[in-house]
């Protein structure tokens, strides 16, 4: 049983660790893949769900339940990140707010039977390497160019090494966090149905946890340290 077993699951894994191609762009030779089709649905729907949510915002006067709701969760949004990043830190706010929707439904649409696009390394090495640059823009923005560069050598100089090590660690260390999570929740869940008695009631309990709970999770570690290397560039 147990062989059955272990290759059911490493047959499984294989698959969704796969991206298929999914179409071929006539003329170009660029192939468009499964990820890149799920992450365009993602994203069509965001902007959607925002346009439909953010229709007849009132400034004045008595505004809707819905206005309401959507202005509490940005100011709970914006006081997180001000706390980590200070004032200084409210521009990047609006990148941050979104990367972090983007995560997190990317992370749930395992409920409606699609592959979320972070089971693969190319879309949290992307999500990671952007965010790695944005740090460094907002050190030279902040800093200017000169000053950024000097900053690598503090609080002494002997840190230099480290500190440019670090221009690789940390996007690496936040595209192998998320991927390593996502890719780790699914080998549980795989584990989970291989092994319960209860095939519809148990998987489906785990799969709300992993795929909501612990999704939003891996969203919120994301932006938390994607602000908190923010806050180290932009500090004084």
């Amino acid at each position: 049983m147990v062989a059955p077993i272990t290759m059911g699951i490493k047959e499984e894994l294989i698959e969704q660790l796969e991206i298929q191609p999914v179409f071929e762009i006539p003329g170009t030779g660029i192939v468009i893949d499964e990820t890149t089709v799920v992450s365009w649905i993602v994203m069509a729907v965001i902007l959607l769900l925002s346009f439909i949510l953010t229709r007849n915002l009132k400034v004045e006067g008595e505004i809707s339940k819905r206005q309401l709701l959507l202005e509490m969760c940005i100011e709970k949004m914006q006081n997180f990140f001000r706390k980590i990043m200070g004032p200084k830190g409210d521009k990047y706010m609006p990148w941050l707010m979104s990367v972090a929707i983007y995560i997190g439904a990317c992370n749930m649409v395992g409920l409606f039977g699609f592959k979320p696009p972070t089971k693969s390394m190319q879309v949290t090495l992307a999500m990671a390497l952007t965010s790695i640059i944005l740090v460094q823009a907002a050190g030279i923005k902040e800093r200017g160019l000169k000053g950024h560069i000097k900053s690598f050598a503090k609080p002494v100089a002997v840190v230099l090494l480290i500190n440019l090590l670090e221009l690789i660690i940390k996007p690496l260390s936040l595209c192998m966090r998320l991927f390593g999570n996502v890719i780790g929740a699914f080998i549980i869940m795989e584990l989970i149905k291989s092994v319960v008695f209860f095939k519809i009631g148990v998987p489906v309990v785990f799969s709300l946890y992993f795929d909501l709970f612990d999704g939003f999770l891996q969203a919120y570690i994301f932006v938390f340290l994607t602000s908190l290397y923010i806050q180290e560039a932009i500090e004084d």
